[in-house]
């Protein structure tokens, strides 16, 4: 596994999955050309790109270059490092025919060349730094963010705080809070803000 704090960025579920087998970090998927419309997800980027930063890894296409572009103007290019898989022709198994320009997309290039591709672009380390209590859904449970009847309020207000969108699930909630924080953080933030 490829170790990174920067979040990886991926243009549908099926990149996310492939991409789930080599990474350990966070995986935003933009649902492709959703990602123009999507504000939620807009703001959970741009929080993303200045905490940590993004890597992002859309197919060598053209829609694929047109999705960075938007992620470079909306996050700001010095947030983002740009991992570029190479053009390798044919069809994703799952697909009946090749995609417009005949290109594999993230989903169907082989795992030694997005590995190259990763550490070409200065992406990963072997360890983290330092071990990291990682936050989880007991945690959103005994600060009130989940299983009580104001949970729901709650959790909009600490997303709203938080700036990421208001309607992830849990699991969302968490990887996204587990990538922007620590676990003291997440309690010291909840006990000044709810």
């Amino acid at each position: 596994m490829i170790h990174t704090d920067r979040a990886i960025v991926v243009e549908g579920k099926y990149d996310k999955i492939k991409l789930g087998g080599i990474i350990d970090g966070v995986i935003i998927c933009t649902d492709g050309f959703r990602i123009y419309k999507d504000k939620e997800m807009q703001s959970l980027l741009r929080t993303l790109a200045k905490k940590q930063g993004l890597a992002v890894l859309t197919d060598s296409d053209m829609a694929g270059f047109k999705i960075r572009g938007f992620l470079r103007n909306i996050c700001g290019k010095e947030n983002i490092v740009d991992v570029y898989i190479p053009d390798l022709y044919g069809k994703e198994k799952r697909k009946a025919h090749p995609s417009k320009e005949g290109k594999l997309g993230v989903e169907g290039v082989p795992e030694p060349i997005i590995r190259k591709a990763l550490t070409d672009a200065g992406i990963g380390v072997t360890e983290p730094e330092r071990p990291k209590d990682p936050i989880t859904k007991m945690d959103l449970f005994e600060l009130g963010l989940s299983g009580k009847a104001d949970s729901a309020q709650l959790r909009k207000k600490l997303s709203k705080h938080l700036n990421v969108p208001e309607h992830l699930t849990a699991n969302a909630l968490v990887t996204v809070l587990d990538a922007l924080m620590t676990r003291e953080e997440l309690y010291s933030l909840c006990s000044d803000v709810l």
